[in-house]
């Protein structure tokens, strides 16, 4: 199976895929922070590659509504970063998941088709992260632990908190790679 995770620098949606004999690649504008197949540039530019499935992690900072509060300063980003997700989810690939906070997605393209929580799989924390899938079924927990704390949102600010926040969980990763290959 060939896959894409587009948007992803951490490496560890690609890397589980990767442990599970699949053809994984990421790609971000960033370079990958793990060794293994990257590409680093604009996920337009291979898009087209002819994958099975591509998981996609859109940036939030446009789209997320915990940033609602500087919605009616950024109309032009919000409205771009939109179409850049309209084109994730068009894309000619039979079965694509692409993952997103709470965001405006829900009310201007379509709600999402699931809402996890890391705690559903091995990390007690909260963080909801919408998925919205096309030729995939949802997933299925694997491990649910107690522990609902909030460590993602109570992060301090700082240059690096939005790659932090970024980063797949890596139980969440593993639960995609064993049920969509």
């Amino acid at each position: 199976m060939r896959v894409l995770v587009a948007c992803e620098y951490s490496g560890r949606v690609r890397d589980a895929f990767l442990a599970r004999g699949c053809d994984a690649i990421s790609c971000d504008l960033l370079e990958t922070e793990a060794p293994g197949p990257h590409y680093q540039g604009d996920v337009r530019d291979v898009i087209g590659w002819g994958w099975d499935l591509m998981i996609c992690h859109p940036p939030c900072t446009h789209l997320s509504v915990s940033g609602a509060r500087w919605f009616k300063d950024k109309i032009t980003e919000q409205a771009e970063a939109l179409d850049f997700v309209r084109m994730l989810l068009d894309a000619p690939i039979a079965k694509i998941a692409l993952e997103n906070p709470i965001s405006i997605i829900s009310s201007r393209i379509r709600k999402p088709d699931q809402v996890i929580q890391p705690w559903q799989f091995g990390h007690g924390e909260t963080k909801a992260t919408c998925l919205w899938l096309k030729g995939l079924p949802k997933l299925m927990p694997t491990n649910i632990v107690s522990g609902r704390e909030a460590r993602i949102h109570k992060m301090p600010p700082g240059p690096n908190r939005w790659k932090e926040r970024s980063r797949t969980f890596e139980g969440i990763a593993q639960a995609m790679a064993e049920q969509w290959t």
